[in-house]
Parts: structure tokens; sequence; C-alpha cells
């Protein structure tokens, strides 16, 4: 039986949601995240994820996901997959409230989540080459370092870009990230182990 591709089922889920959007049949205001609403509106920080503002934005947003989305899920299995995904969407929304200058001013995306997927992928495999802008190739964990660094100094400036919520995604990422690799670590000792007895009941 085939497993389930997670990155192309939100990719697909996102490209469907924005074109319901599109034919106004339901308030998309309902299910966008808003700072001033957030504990009266709960289910916001999941369904603003699958939300984009316009075709440009939904674009940059799924070339981003299939980008890094695939090869993470390869990496870690759809399980772990799902855990960086929802976590980083939902406190890149807690990095929005932290860092909103008008909580009344609602944020949509993917990128908080995508941030996620991002900052696992650079301490899971740091040295796979990205290219940022589109001409100046760059391992992975540069190149987040690079990313993590604008947008810090993205929030001093004016715009309509929810900084925080690109942080918020981008340091559970890494976290988790950072877990997955001492547990990747872990395994490799044990395994490396169990040879080496193997070996050594073989000699005797």
């Amino acid at each position: 039986m085939a497993q389930l591709n997670w990155t192309f089922t939100f990719l697909i889920i996102a490209v469907i949601v924005f074109f319901l959007q599109l034919t106004n049949i339901f308030d998309w205001r309902l299910f966008a995240f808003t700072p001033a609403f957030a504990l009266e509106m709960p289910w916001t920080f999941i369904t603003s994820i699958f939300l984009h503002a316009d075709l440009t934005h939904l674009l940059f947003n799924m070339f981003a996901l299939l980008m890094f989305g695939l090869a993470l899920e390869n990496r870690i299995g759809p399980r772990n997959y799902l855990i960086i995904f929802f976590i980083a969407g939902i406190l890149g929304s807690v990095g929005y409230i932290l860092t909103a200058r008008n909580p009344l001013i609602p944020a949509i995306g993917m990128s908080g989540a995508i941030y996620g997927l991002m900052g696992a992928l650079a301490m899971i495999m740091p040295g796979t080459m990205v290219w940022i802008g589109g001409f100046a190739p760059m391992p992975m964990i540069f190149a987040v370092f690079f990313w993590g660094i604008s947008e810090f100094l993205g929030l001093f400036t004016s715009g309509v870009i929810a900084r925080g919520a690109h942080l918020g995604g981008l340091f559970i990422g890494i976290l988790y990230g950072l877990y997955l690799r001492k547990q990747e670590g872990k395994r490799r000792l044990r395994r490396h182990k169990i040879e080496i007895s193997g070996y050594a009941d073989w000699e005797r």
C-alpha cells in the first residue's frame, strides 16, 4: 500500500482552499489568524496555515514547500514531518502575536510552517545546497542563518510580511531538528556497538 505524501497533500489542500477563496464561497476572515481574537477563534491557529493572500503568495509558498518539504519528509518520515509542520505553523502564529504592531490585522499563509521545515532541514542536512535569490548557491545551514537574520531585521521595518511568524516557525524547526539529529546519532551509536559486538563474537 502506497504511503501518503504529506508535502503533496498540503500543496493540494492549499491550492483548493485558495480557489475556494476566489469564489467567495466562505468568509476567509473567519479562518485567518487575528491576534486580537486568538482565544475566541483558536481554530485559526491551524486554518490560517492553508489560506493565502494572492496567487504570488501561494506560488512562492508552494515552491518552498516542495523544495524543502520533500527532502525533509523523505529523511525523517511522515510522523516527525507532521509534528514539525503543525507545531511550527502554530508557534508561527504565536510569534505573530508577539510582534504584530496591530493585533486586528489578520495573518494567513504557510510561511511559518515552511520556515519550521527549513530550520529542521538545516539541522539534519546542513550541507544541502540551496540557491539564495536564484543565483547564489549556499549550504542549507548558512542559508537558514541568512534568512533568520533577514527576518529579524525585517521586524524593525514597515510592511505586511509577518516576520514574527517566520521566526517563530524557524525557531521550533531548529529545535526539533536538533532533537532529531541527536536521536539519529544515538541510533547510529547503538548500531555501531552491535556491529562491534557481533564482530568480536565472530573472532572468538
